[in-house]
């Protein structure tokens, strides 16, 4: 039992991350460092200006575009981490000739001074280690090398983990805790309304020595769906065929807008599963859909873009928009047998109405929000 318990520690500590996940963060540290590489940062060490690249840059590539949401990655860790390292390093290679014990003070002072400066970041105790090794360029270069390549080169490197996270929807830098949500109104996020401040949050972080490895927001968020999690136990093992609504309004793809809008209308729906003639599930139209495309129309009739404009609305009136042209394609399905567990979280953060269940390909109920919280109403009771 020992041994086998002694094995299992020695395993892997991270849980399984989807290959999609380790693509993005590969590619984003391969085109990262390239385009550094490409126009900032020469791959030979240059004494002149002092731009080239340096060893710590892949463990700095490691954080930024592999665990975004780390404290020890975000923009004041990285830059200033690297920078306080590097003059540290500077330092003691000029100050102290023995190659083991330089190498030794620059890694064991650069840590305590990145806690200090409340900027620990790993790659820090390599860019101090580079400066002890190096005495020829550092010789060169003294302090210099603090700016360029190491705090330059870090910069550049957030700024380019920044626009990737961005073009590939991560966040970084992380959220703060009081940041506005996504409907940009200051309430915290559903997942995130704890009843928690945040001066509590970071106790728990602190008490629990974790300060390095979680921030607040992401607590928030931890503890919320574990809340949520929670909830599904006292409500039993739900699954979605026991909450989902049977008696369903469907459409075809081409039906006109207008015969959509009296169907919310009429039945007071927020979503109309859209099916083909035999019935096969192709799409959702959301309320918000019809909406939003009455507002573009209003707009672009507001605005007056002239006779081209008058003559291409002209044509879009002689063929009315059709439930093809709204409908949702790519959100979140579910079958009979899913456990609500794995629903609650979609409808939590407000992004999902409703989830049509599917068997075979063809729709067989839906669970919208409604039906959610009367079953959760129903088993708190």
């Amino acid at each position: 039992m020992l041994f086998q318990t002694a094995l299992r520690s020695l395993g892997p500590a991270v849980s399984r991350t989807p290959p999609l996940e380790a693509v993005r963060a590969g590619a984003g540290a391969l085109i990262g460092l390239a385009l550094a590489g490409l126009f900032v940062l020469t791959p030979a060490v240059d004494p002149a200006l002092g731009l080239y690249m340096i060893a710590p840059f892949g463990a700095t590539s490691v954080l930024l575009f592999a665990v975004p949401n780390s404290p020890l990655a975000q923009p004041w860790s990285a830059i200033v981490g690297n920078t306080v390292a590097a003059l540290v390093g500077v330092t003691v290679c000029l100050t102290v000739p023995d190659p083991a014990l330089r190498i030794a003070l620059a890694v064991g002072l650069a840590i305590i001074a990145t806690i200090l400066c409340r900027a620990v970041h790993p790659p820090a105790g390599a860019v101090a280690m580079t400066a002890a090794m190096s005495p020829e360029a550092i010789h060169e270069l003294g302090f210099l090398f603090a700016l360029t390549p190491v705090a330059a080169g870090t910069a550049l490197l957030v700024g380019l983990a920044m626009a990737w996270a961005r073009l590939t929807g991560r966040n970084y830098p992380f959220r703060q805790f009081e940041a506005p949500n996504a409907h940009g109104t200051r309430d915290p996020e559903p997942l995130e309304r704890l009843g928690l401040s945040e001066a509590e949050l970071v106790g728990i972080l602190e008490r629990y020595r974790q300060s390095f490895n979680l921030g607040v927001e992401d607590l928030a968020r931890l503890i919320g769906a574990a809340e949520l999690q929670a909830a599904t136990h006292r409500t039993g093992p739900l699954v979605a065929s026991d909450i989902m609504s049977r008696d369903l309004v469907t459409i075809g793809p081409e039906t006109p807008m207008s015969e959509v809008a009296d169907l919310f209308r009429h039945h007071g729906f927020t979503s109309l599963p859209v099916v083909d003639a035999d019935a096969r599930f192709l799409g959702v139209i959301f309320q918000i859909h019809l909406i939003s495309r009455a507002r573009e129309d209003a707009l672009r009739l507001r605005r007056g873009f002239g006779a081209a404009m008058k003559r291409l609305l002209d044509r879009e009136r002689d063929r009315p928009v059709r439930a093809v042209d709204i409908m949702s394609v790519a959100g979140p399905r579910a079958m009979r047998n899913t456990p609500v567990a794995a629903l609650l979280p979609l409808m939590a953060d407000g992004e999902v109405d409703a989830v049509p269940v599917l068997s075979r390909g063809r729709v067989v109920g839906i669970v919208t929000r409604t039906d959610l919280i009367g079953a959760l109403a129903r088993h708190a009771t």
